[in-house]
């Protein structure tokens, strides 16, 4: 199961919006959370409300929110406001002011559990361990 939120037509740029997001990528919630809350970025702040709002969407699921992370997080172009600048001899330049839609979807970690080996299957680990030491062995006989 999985939460998302998407917020659209921020402005920032994208580029600077993924500095922050490329921070907080793959990890816990509450460490992303921590992580936003102490960036001195306006793209923290902007992320950060995103992000609770995905935190939100989790809950009404009634997910567990002490397992989510993050397991997608998006900055992606949206339309760009164009102004002109004056230049010299009559002259302009376009400035480009650019808009970021930004996408965070929120998944549960699964608590993975060690799986158990039978005994044909210790066997054959303990055959593969003792070709591999005499593999090295060889290696370090031959000189290198």
């Amino acid at each position: 199961m999985e939460a998302r939120a998407v917020t659209r037509y921020i402005r920032i740029s994208p580029r600077k919006a993924r500095l922050v997001i490329d921070m907080i990528r793959s990890k816990p919630l509450t460490c992303a959370r921590a992580i936003l809350s102490n960036l001195n970025k306006k793209g923290a702040r902007l992320v950060e409300k995103t992000l609770k709002s995905a935190a939100a969407n989790a809950k009404v699921k009634k997910m567990d929110e002490e397992q989510l992370y993050i397991r997608e997080i998006r900055a992606d172009g949206g339309p760009m406001f164009k102004r002109y600048l004056p230049r010299a001899m009559g002259r302009a330049d376009v400035v480009r002011k650019r808009t970021t839609h930004l996408s965070v979807v929120l998944a549960e970690q699964k608590v993975r559990t060690a799986p158990l080996q039978s005994e044909s299957e210790k066997g054959e680990s303990k055959a593969l361990k003792s070709k591999k030491e005499k593999k090295e062995k060889q290696l370090v006989g031959a000189g290198r």
